[in-house]
């Protein structure tokens, strides 16, 4: 094979690469953005816990596809209502 006669010169820059944003005024605006990783907070946050559960009672759930485990606990919460 031979090699490549047209190279691209390897000073190019990418016209689309991003921006530097360390100088001004990006510097200034991103020092008073507070950092935010994860999912936002919630007033109630749902508890992690083990049950035992009969076969039957899991296996309709998980026939019914993803979410399984949300249809429980809106099966559960749907109980608690009518029982108060």
């Amino acid at each position: 094979m031979s090699g490549n006669k047209h190279s691209t010169p390897r000073d190019w820059v990418d016209p689309d690469d991003a921006p530097d944003l360390s100088g001004e005024p990006w510097a200034s605006r991103l020092a008073k953005t507070p950092a935010r990783r994860g999912r936002p907070a919630v007033e109630r946050p749902k508890l992690s816990t083990t049950i035992r559960l009969d076969a039957e009672v899991v296996e309709h759930f998980r026939a019914a596809g993803a979410g399984w485990q949300s249809r429980i606990n809106a099966a559960l919460r749907e109980w608690v209502a009518r029982n108060r």
